[in-house]
């Protein structure tokens, strides 16, 4: 039984990651969805108003503050989801290494969660409305935290899918 919960578990971790991720990137993309056809003439109307660069700029201030928001809070349920998983796994006599596996991913969340991520909140937000041609010098320390951020959690999907393959050959083997 705690098998089918430590895999059930684990793939709604998984699942949250690839969902957390979907919707940050296309936040992004329907600003320009939006400002290119829009569908609705009332936010077309109020976009001529303010202007095409005031309208975009606002958007994506309003998409970076949702994902910012996504992702400390998709941080912390990963922490109560990654803890669940463990003590799941720790129950699983089969295979007592899964545990260690299972705390390298959580590592990796606390870090991220502790460190990254309000670097990423802090040099983002003073990134916000700041031209971009030239580049600020900013720019180059969020794009290297934001490729750990992303490094890092691809290293806990690859992870997770491997503890995964892990429980579902355990569960195959006891039947």
């Amino acid at each position: 039984m705690k098998r089918e919960a430590a895999a059930l578990s684990l793939g709604a971790w998984l699942m949250g990651t690839i969902a957390v991720t979907v919707v940050a990137t296309q936040d992004f993309y329907m600003v320009d969805r939006l400002l290119t056809n829009r569908d609705n003439t009332t936010f077309s109307q109020i976009a001529e108003q303010i202007g095409p660069g005031t309208s975009r700029d606002f958007l994506r201030h309003l998409s970076s503050e949702l994902n910012r928001l996504f992702f400390q809070v998709w941080n912390y349920a990963q922490l109560i989801i990654g803890t669940v998983v463990l003590w799941l796994v720790i129950g699983i006599r089969q295979a007592p290494q899964l545990k260690w596996f299972v705390i390298v991913m959580l590592v990796i969340v606390v870090f991220l969660t502790v460190w990254i991520t309000p670097q990423i909140l802090m040099v983002g937000r003073a990134l916000d409305f700041v031209p971009r041609d030239p580049p600020p010098p900013s720019l180059n320390s969020f794009n290297l935290l934001h490729g750990a951020y992303t490094s890092l959690e691809l290293v806990k999907f690859v992870i997770g899918i491997s503890v995964s393959i892990w429980i579902l050959r355990l569960s195959r083997t006891q039947v």
